[in-house]
């Protein structure tokens, strides 16, 4: 019986599908030969897999691979006289996503550090370094800027803890602003940000209000100078402790 073209095609779609498939189970894994050797990757792929039905195929360091462990990446474990990073090269690849996802918790660092050679545990968690968080501050007259935040800014914000109850109480106070990661950008954009530019105006920086549709209430005017005056106090302030992020089951 000859086979149709349609008949073809479809066996052909079925064959690249099984493939696809089987390569998502395929993870490609780039490590030294030091983690072979000693045994660690013989130890630990196989209960990866078993965990995951995802198989793992280690391949040289400099091979075209999913992941690398190595020297650069995400620091997992330290041992040896270095600490071993995870480097994800095929972001993309659901078998690479699951060994991720594997080694970086919980069950998979125990999994690591339980390794031993002559009973002897050799890799270790690696230890978490601390980031320098590095200060903004801006030059100008901070108490200058405190009593410009109070008259200008205060309409709507809170922004002095010794006068907790001016403000609407809608909008967020200025430690509340100060304690957000983006907050310099924040305040420094401020007039250019809804919706603070249908009533601020800077000069030498901000356009005048047009004609046809002037400030809806009294404008706030500032100098550039006053402005520094404004960051430079804001910068001071300690910002309000927002807690622990949410956690989403």
């Amino acid at each position: 019986m000859r086979a149709t073209l349609s008949s073809i095609i479809f066996a052909l779609a079925v064959l690249a599908g099984a493939a696809a498939t089987a390569d998502d189970r395929t993870v490609r894994l780039a490590a030294p030969d030091v983690l072979v050797e000693n045994g660690f990757l013989k130890y630990l792929l196989p209960r990866f897999s078993l965990k995951t039905q995802v198989r793992v195929e280690v391949l040289p360091p400099g091979s075209k691979a999913d992941a690398a462990l190595g020297a650069e990446g995400h620091p997992l474990f330290e041992g040896e006289g270095m600490v071993w990073s995870l480097n994800v090269l095929n972001a993309d690849h659901p078998g690479t996503a699951r060994f991720v996802d594997w080694i970086t918790s919980d069950i998979g660092m125990r999994t690591v550090t339980g390794f031993e050679v002559d009973g002897k545990a050799i890799y270790a968690r690696a230890t978490a370094k601390k980031q320098v968080v590095q200060s903004i501050t801006f030059e100008g007259d901070a108490a200058l800027g405190k009593v410009l935040s109070v008259t200008h800014c205060g309409r709507c914000h809170v922004s002095v803890d010794d006068q907790p109850m001016i403000g609407i109480g809608s909008t967020p106070s200025f430690f509340v602003l100060r304690a957000l990661a983006d907050w310099d950008y924040r305040f420094q954009a401020f007039f250019a940000l809804n919706p603070h530019p249908s009533f601020t105006q800077i000069v030498d920086v901000t356009e005048p209000f047009p004609e046809d549709r002037p400030s809806p209430i009294v404008p706030i005017e500032l100098t550039l100078d006053e402005f520094d005056a404004i960051l430079a106090y804001v910068s001071a302030l300690v910002p309000a402790d927002l807690g622990a992020p949410l956690q989403l089951q």
